[in-house]
């Protein structure tokens, strides 16, 4: 099976996980602001649908430029970044616990590692949304293999990691971000929980 013999429900799913992965690693240009707003809304009047429509309203008046300032203010800052995108920090419970060694093993085993130029660790949130990205679009993983993955790796990190981007004073486009994965991941959870 191709990416393209993808049903559409899985290829619509790894869409909005490399978009997630894309809008939390950089700042949109222009292009990927473009993208967001010429792309059909999201079907229905769920809480995703809506999450969708408020953040393509806010790439209508949103500044490459602006957006790059607060990517940098949230997620990198001088020193210590005000939220950290890396999700073993959430889920880390004892000073024993090293859930980034078991990710890095997870990885390994599904042929996956961090470019040699890569400066981030593998559980920056982009990082993980574009694992999940390529097990559903590239590797085709089954869907226990994917849930595995999300429950152990992404879910609850993500959850975490969204809740402290709309609760920084200094997120405003990104506040609309995190609104979007957060819906997004709960959405999934849901469709994992029925699997």
């Amino acid at each position: 099976m191709t990416e393209s013999e993808l049903q559409p429900e899985d290829e619509a799913r790894a869409g909005i996980y490399g978009l997630v992965a894309r809008l939390f690693y950089a700042p949109p240009d222009a292009g990927t602001l473009g993208y967001i707003l010429n792309s059909n809304p999201l079907e229905g009047g769920g809480k995703l649908a809506l999450a969708w429509r408020n953040l393509a309203e806010a790439c209508r008046t949103a500044f490459p430029v602006v957006l790059e300032n607060e990517h940098t203010e949230l997620f990198v800052g001088t020193g210590k970044a005000e939220v950290t995108p890396y999700l073993t920090h959430y889920v880390i419970k004892y000073a024993t616990d090293n859930p980034l060694v078991e990710l890095r093993q997870q990885l390994i085993r599904w042929g996956l590692g961090r470019r040699e130029n890569a400066n981030e660790p593998e559980d920056h949130i982009a990082g993980i949304c574009e694992a999940m990205r390529f097990a559903i679009a590239v590797q085709h993983r089954a869907l226990d293999e994917q849930k595995a993955f999300f429950d152990r790796f992404l879910y609850r990190g993500g959850i975490a990691f969204c809740d402290a981007v709309s609760a920084s004073a200094n997120a405003s486009f990104y506040r609309s971000v995190a609104a979007f994965a957060r819906e997004f991941f709960e959405l999934e959870r849901e469709a994992f929980d029925l699997v």
